[in-house]
Order: C-alpha cells, then sequence, then structure tokens
C-alpha cells in the first residue's frame, strides 16, 4: 500500500520558515511527479508546488512563488517544502501528493499522506 508521510509542520510567526518533509514508500517514486497541496480551514483545496519527474522541473502557485522552495531526493524517496517569509494566509493543513502531471492547469493526485499542520501566527 503505498504510503506518503509528512513532518516539518508546526506554529511559526509571521516571516518565519518552516521546512515540510515527506517520505514516500512502496510506489516508484521516481516515475511520479511529486507536489504539495494545501486545505485550510473552510476553504477549497488549493495546489501548492510539485517538482517534474522528468526533468526537475519546479512550479509554484502565484502566492507562494519566490517564497517556498521544493525538492526532492529520489536516493531516499523523500520530497521537501522549504517555506519561507511565511504569512497568516499560508496557514493550512499541507499535503504531499504523487500526481500524474505537473506544471499545467490541473493540479490532480493519486497518492497523497495525512497532511502536517501550519499555523503562522500574526
Amino acid at each position: 500500500e503505498v504510503a506518503l508521510v509528512e513532518s516539518g509542520g508546526g506554529l511559526v510567526q509571521a516571516g518565519g520558515s518552516l521546512r515540510l518533509t515527506c517520505v514516500a514508500s512502496k510506489f516508484t517514486f521516481e516515475n511520479y511527479n511529486m507536489g504539495w497541496f494545501r486545505q485550510a480551514l473552510g476553504k477549497e483545496r488549493e495546489g501548492v508546488s510539485c517538482i517534474s519527474s522528468s526533468d526537475g522541473s519546479a512550479y509554484y502557485t502565484e502566492v507562494v512563488k519566490g517564497r517556498f522552495t521544493i525538492s526532492s531526493d529520489n536516493t531516499k524517496n523523500t520530497v521537501h517544502l522549504q517555506m519561507n517569509s511565511l504569512k497568516p494566509d499560508d496557514t493550512a493543513f499541507y499535503y504531499c501528493a504523487a500526481m500524474p502531471s505537473c506544471g499545467t492547469s490541473d493540479w490532480e493526485y493519486d497518492y497523497w499522506g495525512q497532511g502536517a499542520q501550519v499555523t503562522v501566527s500574526s
């Protein structure tokens, strides 16, 4: 059974940083685009970032560009999301996901984890 396990969430003040880590198991990691989406209380799911399995290109939703950085390590089946200059609007549950495509307007997900809470105080 595919497993994606996130860690690194927490409470941080506005302007601070957090680094999310996702460890994947029981699927061929390098065959999937990996990404992160988030969902805030009462809001719809929002794609945050993804990294292409074909060429390593990274994509970001507009509101996090310049602040978030995605990276992956195929040798460790791991993907990270470095989040800097955090804002209260970034508060949400963040989910690691395996995606059929990356860099298109469609944020779709084949598998995702249990999520990690990120709370940014003002």
